[in-house]
C-alpha cells in the first residue's frame, strides 16, 4: 500500500509525496553466473512529481535514497516507476 515519502530535487525544495515501495530480489545473468541482488523500486503519481531526474533525494521511513537511472511511466503516463540506491 501507499505510504509517505519525502521527495527532494537535487538542490530544490522537499516535498511531502505517497509512493507505492516495491522490495523485490532481482536475479541477474552474468555469463555463467547468476547474481542475487535486493532492489527497491517505487512507484509515485505524475501529479506529485512531474520531473524526477537521477540523484534526487527520497526518504521513507527515515531511509534515505537517490534515484538511479532513468524514470518510466506508465503507459497511461500517470505512474513514474524508479530504481532507488541508499545513500
Amino acid at each position: 500500500m501507499a505510504q509517505d515519502a519525502i521527495y527532494t530535487p537535487n538542490g530544490g525544495t522537499p516535498t511531502l509525496i505517497r509512493v507505492v515501495t516495491r522490495r523485490a530480489d532481482e536475479i541477474t545473468g552474468f555469463g555463467d553466473a547468476r547474481l542475487w541482488s535486493e532492489t527497491t523500486r517505487i512507484d509515485l503519481r505524475v501529479g506529485e512529481v512531474l520531473n524526477p531526474r537521477p540523484g534526487d533525494r527520497i526518504e521513507i521511513d527515515g531511509d534515505a535514497f537517490l534515484i538511479q537511472g532513468e524514470p518510466v511511466r506508465d503507459r497511461e503516463r500517470l505512474v513514474w516507476t524508479v530504481d532507488l540506491r541508499p545513500t
